[in-house]
This record gives C-alpha cells, sequence and structure tokens, in this order.
C-alpha cells in the first residue's frame, strides 16, 4: 500500500482548497493508498527563514516527518495573486530535498476566476528544485463558488472526471516508483 500525504495551502474555514484536498483523497483512498491530511491551520509553524534549526517548533518535524514517510503528496492551492499561497509555500520551504526526493506530486489549485496554470506552473518549478516527480494531470478550478454544492461535492461532472485521472495518474505512478527504489 503507498501512503500519500496531503496539504491545502489555505488558512480560511470553508476553503476550497480544503475541499478539493478532501475530494482527491477520497479518490486517492478508494484506489487503495493510505491518506494522511495536515492541515496547516492546526501547525504552529515559523516564517521559514532559511536556516535549519526550527527546534522550538515541533510541528516543524511533525511536518517534515510526515513528507518524509510518504510516498506520495497531494498540494493544494488557492491561487493569490497569479501564484502559490504564501501559507503553502512557507511550508514547502521549511522542507527540502528529504522531503521530497524521489516523492510523486499532484497538484491541485482553486481560483476566484477563470481557471489557469499560473500556480500549477509554479509548483512545478518549486518542485522540480527539490527533486520531486510531478504528475502530468493537475486539477484547476475555476470560480470556486460555483465548482461545489453545500455538502462539498462537485457541481460538475467533467471536473469529477478530472479528479477520478487525477487520482488514478498519483496512485499508479507512485506505486511505479516506489517499485523501482524498492528493488534498486
Amino acid at each position: 500500500m503507498v501512503k500519500i500525504v496531503g496539504i491545502a495551502g489555505s488558512l480560511r474555514p470553508g476553503s476550497y482548497s480544503h475541499k478539493a484536498l478532501a475530494i482527491a483523497t477520497e479518490r486517492v483512498r478508494a484506489l487503495g493508498a493510505e491518506v494522511e491530511i495536515l492541515d496547516l491551520r492546526s501547525l504552529h509553524l515559523p516564517f521559514c527563514d532559511g536556516g535549519d534549526d526550527y527546534s522550538g517548533y515541533p510541528d516543524v518535524a511533525r511536518l517534515q516527518q510526515a513528507f518524509r514517510q510518504a510516498d506520495g503528496i497531494i498540494l493544494a492551492t488557492p491561487e493569490y495573486h497569479g501564484s502559490v499561497s504564501g501559507v503553502l509555500k512557507n511550508a514547502l520551504d521549511l522542507m527540502g530535498f528529504e522531503e521530497f526526493t524521489d516523492k510523486v506530486v499532484g497538484n491541485i489549485s482553486v481560483l476566484g476566476g477563470q481557471p489557469n496554470s499560473n500556480a500549477l506552473n509554479d509548483l512545478r518549478t518549486i518542485l522540480r528544485w527539490v527533486h520531486a516527480w510531478v504528475i502530468p494531470e493537475q486539477v484547476a478550478i475555476g470560480q470556486a463558488w460555483k465548482a461545489f454544492d453545500a455538502e462539498g461535492n462537485l457541481s460538475d461532472e467533467a471536473l469529477s472526471k478530472r479528479f477520478d485521472a487525477f487520482a488514478k495518474s498519483l496512485v499508479e505512478n507512485t506505486r511505479k516508483l516506489r517499485s523501482v527504489s524498492v528493488s534498486a
């Protein structure tokens, strides 16, 4: 069984990024993966200062350990000013090669306006620098207030199918990379 860790880069109650992450992790779990969600709203993380000593912040070690133990990762971010949220970027900056090398990552962005790939492209660049493998399938949810019903379910069948393809790709590619790493 592969283990997938997910985080959403939003601190807002009722966040669409958290709703999207919940849908993605539900689909991944249905494919047989073990899933852990880390909620950045409940973690006490400092601003990254580029140093290595965050011993006064045990949640940094908790975040790093969860990512080290994961086989795959889901990142969901709201798009703020054309890029990744500061909350998600800070969490990623508190980690590095040990947490991401040879991990398979799937990315989701949530926007108030029309869907685009700005935050997703920025995440790909960040993840490439820390030696992660980003799946080609990604999900950009534009006009997020229309995408979910009152219970947090997707309102659009085409978007639901994109989540299915995203989950399938993440699980299959994580299994493939894990089997290569184990046999090497």
